[in-house]
């Protein structure tokens, strides 16, 4: 990230904080949001710092929870020194070191890049699991006026061909003895326990489930292929595909996803899931690379088509999943940006 204000950036939050939601439930509160540097959270991060500043009558409190601080105090560099954000390192696995109560729940620690799935599947399941019980049972024992857990358009699983968009009551096959489902099904796990806390205990979860989002701050060496599209872009060139680039994925632009989560958090159903996507960034990968290429042709940028090389990179064997959105689209929310704006965007908060 950048090391001085970003107007990218900054446009974003205001455009998020200026959407109509009820805003005030976060005045004078408390919101712990783990995994809060990550790519996701962060802007949710952002956006309560942001209303603290322009919307709210008294300032939220933010509790950042985070496992590595330097990279913490990279992202948030310019709210270091402000008494409403405040930056706790745990991994989320272990019992939650945090004993005051808080008003939110926002559970976004995990291990989302496919490199981690052959190397630290482990570690990748514990977060949604592990992670999300003892968030769990501190609602319980504290109550919460929201909960909010980052699942994945992944628990979705391989469908079968020809399957039009994908509602929230649907879903796939997942090979539980595949490495690779250390992620789709501890991530399916999570969510189940989320509707048993919410049936048993009344708490009020809710679960949104993000399917390829991009945007400013995403790291570019995570291994996924818009973020390797990007950081293409800005080393001058060319877009490499390394794949045949069949796959068709739906691509949101991270302002519009950040927008779907709060609304999602403060106007949800309890127990419900939400698919947070953009149907209309739907295309293939090699689609992608092209509508990328021809939007910044103008920089000479290139398409070339190479074999991947990396062995620890696990290929994802869902070939399609396009997302339906009418139950968030019922809570008020839509998409805005196309794909050529959000990615023209996200090269630019870069530069």
């Amino acid at each position: 990230m950048p090391s001085q204000p970003n107007t990218i950036i900054d446009q974003d939050l205001a455009t998020i904080a200026a959407a109509p939601l009820p805003w005030h439930e976060f005045s004078g509160g408390t919101v712990l949001i783990t995994g809060a540097a990550g790519f996701l959270p962060a802007y949710m991060v952002e956006t309560i710092l942001h209303l603290n500043r322009t919307t709210l009558q008294k300032s939220a409190r933010v509790i950042a929870l985070v496992r590595n601080v330097e990279r913490a105090r990279e992202r948030f560099h310019r709210y270091l020194d402000r008494d409403d954000l405040q930056i706790v390192v745990q991994n989320i696995s272990d019992p939650l070191t945090i004993t005051t109560p808080v008003d939110y729940i926002i559970h976004a620690a995990s291990q989302a890049s496919p490199l981690f799935y052959r190397t630290d599947p482990v570690g990748t399941l514990s977060a949604n699991v592990l992670g999300t019980w003892h968030l769990l049972t501190a609602a319980q024992q504290h109550p919460v006026k929201g909960f909010l857990f980052f699942s994945s358009g992944e628990v979705y699983g391989i469908l079968p061909p020809g399957t039009p968009s994908i509602a929230e009551h649907e879903g796939g096959f997942l090979d539980p003895t595949d490495v690779r489902s250390c992620y789709g099904e501890s991530k399916r796990m999570a969510e189940t326990m989320c509707v048993a806390w919410a049936h048993q205990y009344n708490i009020p979860t809710r679960i949104v489930r993000p399917f390829h989002t991009y945007g400013p701050g995403m790291k570019l060496d995570d291994g996924r292929v818009f973020a390797d599209f990007v950081r293409d872009i800005l080393t001058g060139g060319p877009i490499v595909l390394q794949s045949d680039g069949s796959a068709r994925r739906s691509f949101c632009y991270l302002a519009d996803a950040t927008l779907g989560f709060f609304t999602t958090l403060l106007r949800g159903e309890n127990g419900a899931a939400y698919n947070i996507a953009n149907p209309g960034g739907e295309c293939s990968i090699a689609e992608l690379a092209d509508r990328l290429a021809a939007e910044f042709k103008d920089e000479a940028i290139t398409v070339e088509r190479r074999t991947r090389t990396d062995p620890n990179y696990f290929v994802s064997p869902i070939r399609s999943t396009i997302p339906n959105i009418d139950k968030a689209r019922a809570l008020g929310w839509l998409p805005t940006h196309t794909i050529e704006q959000g990615f023209r965007r996200t090269v630019k908060s870069y530069r």
